[in-house]
């Protein structure tokens, strides 16, 4: 069986989509991360997905004064997660994140620096202990074991942070892979609200990617994603290039699970 970090990968290769979009008001724009989480370029072409490089140059491009990051995505690599994290904490726009279907894994990462999470109905916040894959003699094991503590500890660092939970509850719940519906998101602090329909959201938009493929995952619920209202229109990009992310959405890749 694949280590579950590449069967996540290789199981939902392409199905996602990432864009970036002009807002309904001339100060603000629309990140849609409706992708998998990857390390770099090269993995991207091959899996699909968003890396730290192309999230970041498109990002430091937006100069709106608030920033929708609508998220629908499965996870993946927490080191590209931090340093998209950390882009957006340095961004002086106000980030509002969205999560419309799954901010799982990877995912719940980085939307811990928006200014405001927003769930919608139906939607769900993962969190578990960091996965990695490791080769060599009982040295290198121990060493890659230590790596792991140390970046779970700081995962629960930042979530507790974030919540106010404690870090022995964080901790818990990461090692139960713990998924949050959008109510109990909020009750425990991991959002701020649930979308009502009397912002300025336009809803749920969860599906400009294919339905994912959890199978990597304990506990994935089975709940099947909030149904699309709308989908950015290509026409409306805010002038930054996409990689031909939303070209790729279209199309269903299989690899032997």
């Amino acid at each position: 069986m694949h280590h579950p970090l590449i069967k996540l990968l290789a199981n939902n290769r392409k199905r996602g989509a990432f864009a970036v979009v002009a807002g309904m008001q001339a100060d603000e724009a629309t990140i849609f991360l409706y992708d998998m989480i990857v390390d770099s370029d090269i993995e991207a072409e091959w899996f699909g997905g968003i890396a730290p490089e192309a999230f970041i140059k498109q990002l430091t491009e937006i100069d709106a004064k608030t920033i929708h990051l609508r998220v629908n995505s499965p996870g993946g690599s927490v080191f590209a997660a931090r340093a998209m994290e950390q882009a957006l904490r340095e961004h002086p726009a106000n980030i509002v994140a969205h999560i419309d279907g799954f901010a799982a894994s990877a995912a719940s990462v980085l939307i811990m620096a928006a200014d405001s999470i927003v769930m919608a109905p139906g939607a769900f916040l993962m969190i578990h202990k960091s996965w990695t894959m490791a080769y060599g003699n009982e040295t290198d094991m121990l060493k890659t074991a230590d790596l792991l503590q140390k970046v779970d500890a700081s995962l629960v660092k930042t979530y507790a942070a974030r919540s106010g939970q404690s870090p022995d509850e964080i901790a818990a719940m990461m090692a139960a892979e713990t998924w949050l519906d959008d109510e109990t998101s909020v009750s425990l602090g991991f959002a701020d609200s649930v979308y009502s329909g009397d912002d300025n959201n336009t809803s749920a938009q969860a599906a400009l990617s294919k339905p994912w493929d959890l199978s990597a995952y304990q506990h994935a619920p089975a709940a099947k994603q909030p149904t699309p209202i709308d989908k950015p229109n290509p026409q409306q990009k805010h002038g930054l290039h996409d990689r031909g992310a939303l070209q790729r959405a279209v199309a269903v890749a299989t690899l032997p699970a």
